[in-house]
Order: structure tokens, then sequence, then C-alpha cells
């Protein structure tokens, strides 16, 4: 990938660095002592016959795991380098071109690293991508901003549908929603013009501290009580 700024091409730092694989990640993770045993491991079979014991040893490889989830969030956004899928930049390069609108323009970081991943689902989710990069970001985002994201897809729409042989105007369906503006208004200022190879693209290492601090802390999930309980143990 390159980055052009002022219509020049140049080399991409984005692979100067880049995150830690995800695979590594795991090795490094084991690589060290740790309180759990090394190779401790729940005893039960069927999920009804687990005992605290065996959550103590799951809970704790939990939130060792879950501290490397920014690495694997970034290796994942990666794959987008190089797939273009006949667009005029690559995934990766729309996805960079996006968040660098968004930043321009002053987004708070949140919003940013939405702008970050919208598409990051394009891999797993052809048919679905606004869902699944709903889902990672549920957890740690606000519920304006999931929505935009969630919903993306069909406010995007707007600008292709009806070249497709669908109906532009799907998104009215969502018309007295709160958040119809502020996604449309996503669409219009950030995602819609960040197709442009000659276009200002910020590479991935000045965002990657935005997304480990937006991922840090999870602020809406089923498991909020016990992630409290095993902070408070320490």
């Amino acid at each position: 990938m390159t980055l052009r700024e002022g219509g020049a091409a140049m080399p991409s730092p984005v692979s100067l660095r880049l995150p830690l694989p995800a695979c590594d990640a795991t090795l490094r993770l084991h690589a060290h002592p740790t309180e759990t045993p090394m190779n401790a491991h729940a005893t039960f079979t069927r999920m009804e016959h687990s005992t605290k014991e065996d959550w103590d040893i799951i809970t704790g490889e939990f939130m060792k795991i879950s501290k490397t989830l920014p690495d694997r969030v970034l290796a994942h956004l990666l794959l987008l380098d190089g797939d273009t899928g006949g667009f005029a930049v690559d995934r990766l390069t729309h996805s960079l071109q996006t968040a660098t609108l968004a930043l321009k323009d002053g987004r708070d970081e949140e919003y940013v690293v939405c702008a970050l991943l919208h598409d990051i689902g394009d891999t797993l989710g052809s048919y679905n991508h606004p869902d699944v990069a709903a889902a990672i970001l549920k957890p740690f985002v606000g519920e304006a901003n999931l929505w935009m994201v969630e919903h993306h897809g069909i406010f995007q729409g707007y600008n292709f549908f009806h070249h497709v042989g669908m109906d532009r105007n799907m998104r009215d369906r969502f018309r007295d929603h709160p958040h119809f503006d502020r996604t449309a208004e996503f669409i219009e200022l950030y995602d819609n013009p960040a197709f442009d190879p000659a276009g200002e693209t910020i590479p991935l290492a000045e965002f990657e501290p935005m997304v480990r601090r937006l991922f840090a802390v999870p602020r809406n999930t089923v498991y909020q009580a016990a992630l409290d309980a095993m902070k408070a143990r320490g």
C-alpha cells in the first residue's frame, strides 16, 4: 500500500509497525510464568458440572488473552491491506482515509476508532460486514456510535444501491431514528469520500494508541459483574 500526500506516492509506514499477530501474542503469553499453572485446565466435560476451581483457571486465562484483544483487532484490520475488491483503493486505505477525515475534522477518539474499524468485517461478513464491526465495537462504545457503525452500510447505499438493482432510499425506513442524521453525516463527510488514491492517509501506527485505549476497558458487557470481581481480587 502507498500513502499519498499532495498527490505524491511514497511507501506506507503501516508495514513498518505491524501489530503482534494473534498467534505470536498467544505464544508470548504462555512464555512467561503466571499465577495459573502452565498446563492447568478445567476438568469438566459438561458445563453444568463445572466448579469454581475450574472457573478460576478459565477466568485467569481470559484475563490474559483479553489484554491482547487490541493486537488481534489490529492484525485483523491489516487483512484489508491489498484487497481492493475492484475499488480505486484497497480496503485498508479506505479505512485509514475514513479515520483520517474524522480525525482532521476534530472528532473524538471513540468516533475516530469507529471510523477506522467500520469496515473491519469485510473479510468475514461478506453479506453483513457492518454487523461484524458493530459486534466487535459493542462492548467499548456508546449507543450512538454503535448504531452508526451497525447501519452505515444501508446509509452508504444511498450513493450506489440504484446501480445494483436496489432501493437507494432504503435508509428512509430509519428516518425518524434519533441517530439518522449522525449516520448520514458519517457517510457524507468521512465514508463516502474515502476512496481517493490521492487522498491523505494517516498511517495505522498513528491510530494504534487510540485502538489500544478504547479496547482497554469494556463498558457494556454481560460479564461486567464478573470483571469487577476479578479486578477487585487483583
